[in-house]
């Protein structure tokens, strides 16, 4: 897809009590729900900190608790997205002074909360703030809680990954891309699959070695082939049920499987004896349940990376507060290619 991005003039600033946020009150369409307007700026309490966001990450998760789809509103409002980055500008007690003008990516602002990134100010437990690296803007900063820590615990879950042969499924995708660059960080041989052949530039450009088109292969033969026979330690699966026999066919004894979704198939019927023969391990992954441990390690992973260089979200749209709703709306296409963000204030939207 084509870089949509853009460069809306400023918008006319708030009072100092009040900022721009975009909210919904009810749940349902992005469009029949959606509004931006000026709420109130929130004030950190003890273990906070208060980021003036610069970007805001939309995933699909997002989407999900506006439409309603998974869970009722736990609230009467809610600014949405989990996902963002920005500057802390003011500290709850128990939180060092000095971490005010710290750049920072946070992760999981509404969990339980109500004011996310989709504002100018979000507040969030200190522990949620995590230090930007220099070489790093902004609005990679929006990319890196769901999709750079899931990808980091799918590719990391069960160990290290050097000299291993990993498939990622999706790999053009948020976290199929993200998977992809820390694999190859962690020393991995990464083939992927995909639908389309842009799929495949953004995939390759990610670091896969080779690439599977879905739709015009046979992947199980592909992958045997390109593995030269042997089949692949670990798959990171965005499909665990629509792609199981496929899977089965291609993962090595002792191999490991780590899925984060199953778009095909909500419930599928388990294989427990050719996943018992070949003494597969399946992790099923969701970010918001992992333990903290494995988010501190993935905080930690993903800092090294993109102090390396060798993690750099794929950002394929940027829009500004004022279309959110346009926003959602692609995040809530499948078939979408990387990471969509929100620049919150276009001039202050990078470092």
């Amino acid at each position: 897809m084509s870089d949509r991005s853009l460069s809306p003039m400023p918008a006319s600033r708030p009072a100092p009590d009040l900022m721009r946020a975009a909210w919904y009150e009810r749940q349902g369409e992005a469009a029949d729900v959606l509004q931006v307007g000026e709420r109130d700026r929130p004030e950190p309490g003890r273990g906070e900190v208060r980021v003036r966001i610069h970007a805001s990450g939309i995933n699909p998760s997002d989407t999900y608790g506006r439409a309603g789809t998974q869970q009722p509103m736990a609230f009467p409002w809610v600014i949405p997205h989990q996902d963002g980055s920005g500057v802390i500008d003011a500290v709850g007690a128990d939180v060092a002074p000095n971490r005010i003008g710290e750049r920072v990516w946070v992760y999981e602002a509404t969990l339980n909360r109500q004011g996310g990134t989709a504002a100018d100010y979000c507040v969030v437990p200190a522990g949620r703030a995590i230090r930007l690296p220099d070489g790093a803007d902004f609005e990679v900063g929006a990319c890196l809680g769901i999709p750079a820590m899931t990808a980091h615990r799918a590719v990391f879950a069960d160990g290290p990954v050097e000299g291993q042969v990993v498939l990622v499924t999706g790999g053009a995708g948020a976290v199929g891309s993200t998977a992809i660059q820390l694999a190859v960080w962690g020393g991995a041989t990464v083939l992927a699959t995909v639908s389309s052949e842009e799929k495949a530039k953004a995939a390759r450009a990610a670091g896969a070695s080779h690439v599977v088109n879905y739709r015009e292969q046979d992947v199980a033969a592909e992958v045997v082939r390109l593995s030269g026979g042997a089949g692949v330690d670990r798959v990171v699966e965005v499909d665990f049920g629509g792609n199981l026999a496929t899977t089965l066919q291609v993962i090595q004894p002792d191999g490991y499987i780590a899925s984060y979704a199953s778009r095909g198939n909500q419930a599928p019927a388990v294989p427990f004896r050719q996943l018992m023969v070949k003494n597969v391990t399946v992790h099923a992954i969701l970010v918001y349940t992992m333990a903290e441990s494995a988010k501190t390690a993935a905080a930690r992973d993903i800092t090294r990376a993109l102090e390396a260089g060798a993690l750099r979200p794929m950002i394929t749209t940027r829009l500004p507060l004022e279309r959110i709703v346009e926003a959602h709306q692609h995040v809530e296409r499948v078939s979408s290619i990387g990471n969509t963000v929100l620049q919150i204030d276009s001039y202050r939207s990078r470092r």
